[in-house]
């Protein structure tokens, strides 16, 4: 009498369930990464235009230019803020070192002055001894990129080119991006005293502000203000 043999057991069979879980984790490692990516690409934009910004304030482009352009900033019944007048006194510097044959003062007036930034930086010029057949004054602009779109029509007009930029350190990469994109050939001739270079509290600050209006303004090509506050 043959003793029957037994089937081995079927092993278990593997719960549906468990695929789609696997295809869950899948779904959700593929957004992580996206996410890791995007704001690794982010931090690299952000360091890199923050570390342009502090790079290109402390290099002097002095050359001979065909005008010497100082950014307006606030002005009081025509005497020139602390930080402007700072400005219109290195570029009142550059003129007599003999660098350019003009000053071009440029800004316009807020609702109820009686005087331009570019009209309060010529007067301030003149005292300084530049001769006032020297100075074109553009009384335009509310704001940085409005300004020196300004300035970039009366140097077609007029017929002059290249230029150096006065404003304060900080500033400097985001006016010569704006000027170059306006058309001029411009490079930077930063302030080095005033009251942006005080402290380094000071300078972290408009670091930071700069860092995030140039971005801004190669987002969008606008203008990261609605009016000029002093520092464009």
């Amino acid at each position: 009498m043959s003793v029957p043999t037994r089937r081995p057991p079927e092993p278990p069979t593997e719960p549906l369930r468990r695929e789609p879980r696997r295809r869950a984790r899948t779904g959700l490692g593929w957004v992580a990464r996206a996410v890791v990516g995007t704001l690794l690409v982010g931090a690299i934009i952000l360091g890199g235009t923050l570390f342009r910004v502090w790079q290109t304030a402390r290099v002097d482009g002095d050359r001979p230019v065909d005008a010497v352009i100082v950014l307006g900033a606030a002005q009081y019944d025509g005497q020139p803020s602390p930080i402007f007048a700072w400005r219109l006194e290195h570029a009142a510097q550059l003129y007599k070192e003999g660098l350019a044959p003009r000053v071009v003062t440029v800004g316009g007036s807020r609702v109820g002055d009686e005087y331009t930034e570019a009209e309060a930086g010529t007067r301030y010029l003149v005292r300084q001894g530049v001769p006032a057949s020297a100075i074109t004054t553009v009384a335009e602009g509310r704001d940085t990129l409005g300004s020196l779109q300004a300035v970039a029509a009366r140097a077609q007009r007029d017929g002059w080119e290249t230029a150096l930029i006065v404003s304060d350190p900080w500033h400097s990469l985001r006016a010569r991006t704006m000027a170059r994109d306006s058309g001029l050939e411009a490079w930077t001739s930063p302030t080095r005293s005033g009251p942006v270079v005080q402290t380094r509290e000071t300078q972290a600050k408009y670091i930071l502000r700069e860092t995030a209006a140039l971005l801004y303004y190669r987002v969008t090509h606008a203008s990261a203000e609605t009016t000029d506050t002093g520092l464009g």
